[in-house]
């Protein structure tokens, strides 16, 4: 038997669902020993602290668990050590890089699988609602509206709009399907373009990391998908925000240090950035004194924009699809490479 234990919450039925995989495997649900979601599809969950006798139920679980679906956020520094005979740990979250690495998780004996692809839509329904907010004149019409003033406005159109994703992985091209609904001209980045086809990824041109700000000075638009690397970190940095085309907007969905937040804030209080969609910051929760919370013209999404009602259903399926290929001894979709950080 596989031992499988669940570290996260998750509806019943999608226990079940795991379960019926395949009779090789046992099924450890306690969600009484695991912390409460403060919303749906949270998976880090409220603060929680068990008694002597549930964490000595929990820590018999883990030291037998062979496969563990997410990681045990009660106890993310002892997890190596609890769980010796762990060889596989499936994410509930796809930019797990920077966590796998920071807890040294390299020296488990385990195969780490992300949910790459997951977030996909959220993240990109996120990113056409934030341009639409720009064109259309949201913040506008919302300030007329507190003020009971009926005044007319005129607004633009996205289409004829460039877009500039950096990053063209599940969650970019997810971006660019949707901007092309709205008959927008994408462009993107990859770290390699060589061989590539920019039309048959759904994208006008395509440009390698050395031409990032050949491509920023084109963009009406600029989205940020990228992984947080070694490579990748302050990418969009004070030379980038002056290569920028000035008026743009900057909607990041990767992660904060992927932004020099300095030179963010730099940029749009000169005006060289009209607007900032920020999903993720810096540092997380954004601190209370960040003047970021008070500028006219910055939007916050709390890390909030990849989270909907249909998230546990979607990890689940893939997480199913691994056990599968696990049972099976096939390689796993989504396995991270932890030199690369995705």
């Amino acid at each position: 038997m596989v031992q499988v234990l669940i570290c996260s919450y998750l509806e019943p039925e999608l226990i079940e669902q795991i379960r019926a995989v395949d009779a090789r495997l046992m099924v450890e649900y306690h969600p009484d020993l695991l912390p409460k979601p403060r919303y749906q599809a949270d998976h880090v969950g409220a603060s929680l602290e068990r008694s002597t006798p549930d964490q000595t139920r929990w820590l018999e679980f883990l030291s037998k668990a062979e496969v563990l679906f997410d990681f045990d956020y009660t106890g993310v520094k002892e997890l190596p050590e609890r769980t010796p005979n762990v060889r596989w740990i499936q994410a509930s979250s796809a930019g797990i890089g920077q966590f796998i690495s920071r807890q040294n998780y390299a020296r488990m004996n385990a195969v780490f699988t992300t949910s790459s692809g997951v977030h996909a839509r959220p993240l990109a329904e996120y990113a056409v609602m934030s341009m639409l907010e720009v064109v259309k004149q949201r913040d506008l019409a919302r300030r007329q509206q507190l003020e009971h003033r009926w005044q007319r406005f005129s607004t633009v159109e996205l289409s004829g709009k460039t877009l500039a994703i950096v990053g063209l992985g599940k969650i970019g091209l997810e971006v660019a399907k949707l901007a092309k609904a709205f008959d927008m001209r994408v462009i993107a980045s990859k770290r390699h373009v060589e061989g590539l086809d920019a039309s048959r990824l759904g994208v006008d041109a395509l440009f390698p990391w050395t031409d990032l700000h050949e491509m920023l000075a084109q963009a009406d638009f600029v989205c940020l998908a990228t992984p947080h690397t070694p490579e990748t970190e302050n990418l969009i940095d004070e030379a980038a925000f002056q290569a920028i085309k000035p008026g743009a907007t900057l909607i990041n969905i990767a992660r904060g240090a992927v932004v020099n937040e300095a030179a963010m804030i730099a940029a749009l209080e000169s005006g060289r950035l009209a607007h900032a969609a920020l999903d993720v910051v810096a540092t997380e929760p954004l601190p209370i004194d960040s003047p970021l919370w008070d500028m006219p013209n910055v939007s916050i999404y709390h890390h909030s924009a990849s989270t909907n009602d249909r998230e546990n259903q979607r990890i689940v399926e893939l997480f199913c699809q691994n056990l599968r290929l696990y049972l099976e001894q096939k390689p796993l979709l989504n396995t991270l490479n932890i030199a690369q950080m995705y």
